[in-house]
Parts: C-alpha cells; structure tokens; sequence
C-alpha cells in the first residue's frame, strides 16, 4: 500500500531529537486518502468476520469507528484510566521509558465474541498487546489487529505473536 505513504508526512526529531514522528493527520485530512486506508483496512478486517471492534484511544477510534460502520458492527473503544464511565477492568504495559494503562468497560465483550482490534500505528506492540490482553480476559477471541503503520524497525513482532497483524504502510528506519 505504498501509494498512502504520499498522504503521510514526515517530522523528525520529534516529540524528541532522535526521532521521526510519522504524522497520520496528513492523511486523515485527506478524503481521498483516508478513503483509500479506510477501503483496505475494510478488506482486511470484513475477511476476519469480526462481530464487534475495539478501537484503541485515540486516532484508532477515528479508523474503528469508521469500520464499524461500514460493516454494521459495533465499536467499543479503550481508554487511558480514568476515561470510561462504568465498571472498568485495566491491564498495565511497559512503554520506553515507563508504563501506561488501558481499560475497557467490563461488560464490553461477550463470551466468545470474534473481536478486531483497530489502531493507527504499532511502535513496540505494547498497546495492542494491551488491548488484546483486556478482551481475552473477558473471554473475547481477538480474531485480527489491524493498524495503517507499522514501525518494523521496532520489535512489535515479538509482542504480537500469535495475532494475525495486518498493516497498510511499513516504515523500516527511523
């Protein structure tokens, strides 16, 4: 899916020196690109038969929200602590230089549900690890992950392995 890359822009040395921030926003504002990510990520998750999809906070829940749609399913979203309004259950993940939270409703995922999980980028894999991690304990099947980018030069692999991953655009080098 090289052709969305053109839709992608590029900040180096940001949110620190060292790094390059590949910025999604460029394609969001884009109706033709983000049709076009929509359109694939749509193939992709329709082919895993999903009966619901988390979307992860929060640019997934711009994707998410959007497949839901088109497929006629529904979409629950997970949140930083603190964000949801009921009874939560939450999963703690190691970041680069710390550790950050995530939550989903405790009634959110039925027994056996077939789930999708939808973000926009995988950097190291320890938010979709998360996430999938959530709707297993509550007895969800994660049937796919799908996301636009993905940092390969980053270790994700290693995290995901088990999950059928799916990505549209692949940056190799920071």
């Amino acid at each position: 899916m090289s052709e969305l890359k053109k839709y992608m822009r590029s900040i180096p040395d940001f949110p620190k020196p060292g790094i390059c921030f590949y910025d999604i926003t460029t394609l969001l504002q884009n109706a033709e690109g983000f049709k076009l990510a929509l359109d694939q990520m749509e193939k992709y998750v329709q082919s895993r038969q999903p009966e619901t999809i988390v979307a992860i906070e929060s640019r997934g829940f711009l994707f998410g929200a959007a497949l839901a749609d088109r497929l006629d399913i529904g979409v629950v979203t997970a949140r930083k602590p603190g964000k949801l309004p009921s009874k939560t259950i939450s999963v703690e993940y190691a970041l680069e230089y710390g550790t950050d939270s995530l939550e989903l409703h405790s009634d959110a995922i039925r027994k056996e549900e077939r789930v999708v999980v939808v973000d926009d980028l995988i950097a190291t894999g320890g938010t979709l690890k998360a996430a999938c991690s959530l709707i297993e304990k509550l007895g969800g099947k994660v049937v796919g992950v799908s996301a636009v980018i993905d940092l390969s030069f980053l270790p994700w692999r290693e995290k995901m392995t088990g999950y059928d991953v799916n990505c549209l655009i692949s940056y190799d080098s920071e």
